[in-house]
């Protein structure tokens, strides 16, 4: 099969691997067709996140069952399914109490870092890492339910109230994202974001965005909030949580949710002591969280805007798809692996994105209405 592998920073090539294929009794053989690209994707090409070189890159995916070992129950042949990348053992400390994210035994089973990923024809997985895709889900929007685990888990996290005010940094995917969700439960929500192509986006979700292009973030969203402070900051850049601390109203919560291994800020404690500001760090999502993740993107994924003839949210979403060979042009759309793209929010840094969410298809046959392969 063909297969995206990372051979190091910078780099990464098609290469033809042997296809995925039952070795427990338990496992699961996904055809996939196809893979959002993750903001995590882009930082291990570029040398910002670790990942093992030689593995196979990709996690957020569907696809459809072509093979299962005897054991499997919950899916059969033919299933469209949404691959869960966040493996864990079962019988660690942290699993045995319900914190499978926090699972002790990671090493080798990261979907995509350390374990073979999905931008590739097939990939093999236990049964309990595969979610049935309900009937009627369009592909665009299926693709987005690993997404959405995420920001489920961190807006869970900062235990949203009715009389909360937020403001998200980054309209990237996961901004856009975090801020849908926050949106069902908070008083207001302000995205913050420096590329126009994304401030264009935003716009037309959501009431509340500012342009912190060529400003200090906390300064701009401050003034734009008429002088008022959140009460909760989503940094989903990796890079803003010097912006995030100035900004945030006393008392209240910063959740960090991007990942960026080069960024690094001081920090002085008694900032956080003497205002009662809480800082926190969510982690992967627990597995109970995947299910109600699959719920949601039903709902996002169902009923178009009321009088618009647009399409459902998290389909629109998905600006842009690109067949696995193309997949340097996937990653271009996404400012590219030879410069600092900086434009994922907040920073106030020059940005150059042509496109929000970016799949990588690896099927290639016919496709219908639905954005499935057709028989699938």
């Amino acid at each position: 099969m063909r297969a995206l592998v990372y051979l190091g920073p910078g780099s990464a090539e098609l290469q033809d691997r042997p296809a995925g294929q039952l070795v427990n009794d338990d496992d699961v053989v996904v055809e996939v067709v196809g893979t959002g690209v993750c903001g995590t994707d882009r930082k291990i090409l570029l040398g910002r996140f670790p990942a093992r070189p030689g593995v196979v890159l990709g996690h957020e995916a569907v696809g459809v069952v072509r093979e299962t070992g005897p054991q499997v129950r919950s899916v059969a042949v033919g299933d469209r399914v949404v691959v869960n990348p966040t493996l864990y053992c079962g019988w660690c400390v942290p699993c045995r109490r319900g914190a499978t994210n926090f699972c002790r035994h990671k090493a080798g089973t990261e979907v995509g870092v350390d374990r073979d990923g999905t931008y590739a024809e097939t990939v093999t997985l236990p049964e309990r890492f595969v979610e049935r895709v309900p009937a009627g889900l369009h592909f665009r929007s299926a693709v987005l339910i690993e997404p959405l685990a995420c920001v489920l888990s961190n807006v869970g996290a900062a235990s949203l109230t009715f009389d909360d005010t937020v403001v998200v940094l980054g309209a990237g995917p996961i901004g856009m994202l975090t801020a849908l969700v926050a949106a069902r439960r908070a008083r207001r929500v302000t995205v913050a974001e420096p590329d126009g192509y994304r401030l264009e986006l935003a716009r037309e979700e959501f009431a509340h965005v500012v342009d912190v292009a060529g400003t200090d973030p906390a300064e701009a969203v401050v003034k734009a909030l008429g002088g008022e402070r959140p009460s909760v900051v989503f940094d989903t850049t990796g890079t803003g949580l010097d912006a995030a601390l100035r900004l945030i109203d006393d008392g209240g919560r910063v959740v960090v949710m991007g990942f960026d291994d080069s960024y690094t800020v001081p920090l002085r404690p008694l900032q956080l002591t003497n205002r009662g500001i809480r800082l926190i760090g969510a982690g992967d999502y627990r597995a109970d969280i995947f299910p109600v993740a699959v719920d949601l993107a039903v709902e996002l994924g169902g009923p178009e805007r009321p009088g618009t003839g647009t399409g459902p949210v998290l389909e629109r979403l998905v600006t842009h798809e690109f067949p696995l060979e193309r997949y340097g042009d996937a990653f271009t759309a996404l400012g590219g692996l030879t410069r600092d793209g900086g434009g994922d929010g907040g920073t106030g840094r020059p940005a150059g994105y042509d496109a929000l969410k970016v799949v990588i298809r690896s099927h290639s046959g016919p496709v219908g209405a639905d954005g499935w392969p057709v028989g699938a």
